[in-house]
């Protein structure tokens, strides 16, 4: 997909990935750490911010980080509080503001950007820290809305909070949550905070969703995830992948019991998809989006349909 382009790697390439690297964060109670891939060569490399779904850690995601990096993006994936490599139980009082927690962590990484490339020799001068995205998988999803200009109901106050960064220029939402009045009780109960709202999420984005991802947190089935993409506001796309479930194919990990519809073409498709996009987005290249946009426009493929709005 990515032949002659001028500011990925033309073929795949080799990586560097680093990690720990500790990001200061005073009054967090633990570390905050990451992980950072990036090709070994090439110049003017975007940046995207990776967030893992719940529970997960820094270490998952590799079909679409690994080879994310290695087609000439810089990629930043930190561990959140609420991954099990934490061991936060569940009387810990960060566990209620964990979603308040993993946008600050996300805004502070993006703050210690330059200390962060510093961690690999040259790369802060490879990078174009200017062109920034953020994506994510379910529970990162929301976190990567959230920098997008994603509101969430605060469940203790009943307000809206608000938390953009300017600096994420575009993102992708993979198999996140809908709208908050679709949950199930059971979500309800143990997760209030998916209560989004989309009404100012104006950041072009990629939503993707499974249609097969019946999921135990909504009322409503697949088309719940699709809320990110019909309700907000400015150029919006919808990925459908066919018979994707949560794990859309396989992208948590090589080898994950949470994958439970492998399929490394769904997982082909999604991640050149999803790079073909923030290519577009962050003003590189449109070769690829258009290309995409033709062949998964109209009817689609046999994995996927493409739908947009502006």
């Amino acid at each position: 997909m990515f032949e002659n382009t001028t500011h990925l790697i033309a073929a795949q390439g080799p990586i560097v990935s680093v990690k720990p690297i500790v990001v200061p964060s005073n009054g967090r109670g633990t570390a905050l750490q990451l992980r950072i891939s990036a090709p070994t060569t090439g110049t003017d490399l975007p940046v995207i911010l990776f967030s893992h779904g719940f529970g997960e850690s820094m270490d998952g995601y590799g079909p679409l980080t690994d080879w994310w990096a290695s087609h000439g993006f810089v990629v930043l994936q930190p561990t959140y509080l609420d991954s099990r490599s934490m061991g936060l139980t569940d009387e810990d009082p960060r566990r209620a503001g964990i979603w308040r927690q993993r946008a600050n962590d996300a805004i502070r990484i993006l703050d210690h950007l330059g200390d962060i490339l510093d961690t690999i020799p040259g790369l802060r001068e490879r990078t174009d820290t200017t062109r920034i995205a953020a994506a994510g998988h379910s529970f990162g999803g929301q976190t990567t809305g959230i920098l997008l200009g994603l509101g969430v109901v605060d469940p203790d106050t009943g307000d809206i909070v608000y938390s953009p960064d300017e600096r994420v220029r575009a993102g992708v939402l993979m198999a996140t949550a809908g709208r908050g009045s679709d949950l199930s009780p059971f979500a309800a109960e143990h997760f209030p905070f998916m209560n989004p709202v989309f009404d100012r999420m104006t950041t072009p984005a990629l939503v993707v969703l499974g249609d097969k991802d019946d999921s135990p947190l909504s009322t409503r089935g697949p088309d719940w995830s699709a809320d990110p993409y019909t309700d907000s506001p400015g150029e919006k796309h919808l990925l459908t992948l066919h018979g994707g479930e949560h794990s859309l194919g396989g992208i948590p990990g090589y080898d994950v019991r949470e994958t439970t519809d492998e399929n490394p073409a769904t997982v082909r498709l999604l991640r050149e998809t999803a790079a073909a996009f923030l290519l577009h987005a962050l003003h590189l290249d449109d070769t690829h989006w258009e290309s995409a946009q033709r062949s998964l426009g109209g009817n689609g493929t046999d994995l996927a349909w493409l739908e947009s709005k502006r």
